[in-house]
């Protein structure tokens, strides 16, 4: 399975580069509450959240709008299936699930944007 992760002892800086690279690859702009990872506070640092693939989003779609990937095992979601209802959102762990007004939800498709963008290599994409 293909997935985002999160280097171990790695250290965040929260520059949010990560962040705005998402955003600005699903939506052309930056705003963070728009990108699928998100910077919390950890102890006096900071760590990136991001999608660990557990498919809970799928399980709550009632339209079959979200499936997995049988070659990577990514969860991605059909847009014309989406009806934006916001279930996987409200089912996401992690709360990495985005759901902008007007447009179907979107998530971590481990595109690895966000990894490149990271100025300390805190973001991997890895084979599990």
């Amino acid at each position: 399975m293909k997935k985002l992760s999160v280097k171990k002892d790695s250290q965040c800086m929260a520059c949010l580069q990560c962040v705005r690279a998402c955003s600005e690859a699903f939506y052309k702009e930056f705003n963070q509450d728009w990108s699928c990872v998100k910077i919390v506070a950890k102890g006096t640092g900071a760590k990136p959240n991001v999608c660990i693939q557990c498919g809970k989003c799928m399980k709550a779609c009632e339209h079959n709008a979200i499936t997995q990937n049988p070659k990577t095992g990514v969860y991605m979601i059909n847009k014309k299936n989406c009806v934006g209802c916001g279930k996987c959102v409200e089912a996401c762990p992690m709360k990495v699930m985005v759901l902008k007004p007007e447009s179907p939800a979107s998530k971590c498709i481990a595109c690895g944007i966000c990894a490149k963008a990271c100025p300390m290599e805190v973001l991997e994409i890895v084979e599990k």
